[in-house]
């Protein structure tokens, strides 16, 4: 099945990393959810009880990545999947990506990012 929510690039301003610096300063991260689930019903019935809210998966991530403190980007990841997974009975799984615009690396680069896709069956 290919049905899919997508939420591109919410920003949260947020305190995670391994840096004393980061949790005491902050930055930008965005997040990115791609969630698999049979979308079926919610075309044919134009019902949202019939599908999973985009604006609540936003809101799990934001409470998630605002609420709590992560020293890394693949723990935040993968709380958002798990309690993504654990909220919503229909989703079959979900991809997280997190990017972390203002890693600091030696190095000149936009970002470094993390994803995963974790799903009901492994």
């Amino acid at each position: 099945m290919g049905d899919r929510i997508l939420i591109h690039r919410l920003a949260v301003f947020a305190h995670h990393g391994v840096l004393e610096e980061e949790s005491r300063l902050g930055q930008r991260f965005y997040l990115s959810l791609e969630a698999s689930l049979d979308l079926r019903a919610a075309g044919r019935t134009d019902d949202i009880a019939a599908t999973v809210s985009y604006a609540d998966l936003a809101a799990l991530a934001t409470d998630i990545a605002t609420g709590r403190r992560f020293r890394l980007i693949e723990a935040l990841a993968e709380t958002i999947a798990a309690e993504a997974l654990a909220r919503f009975p229909a989703l079959t799984a979900i991809t997280v990506r997190v990017d972390k615009p203002g890693a600091p690396v030696p190095a000149i680069l936009d970002g470094v990012a993390v994803e995963i896709t974790r799903s009901r069956h492994g």
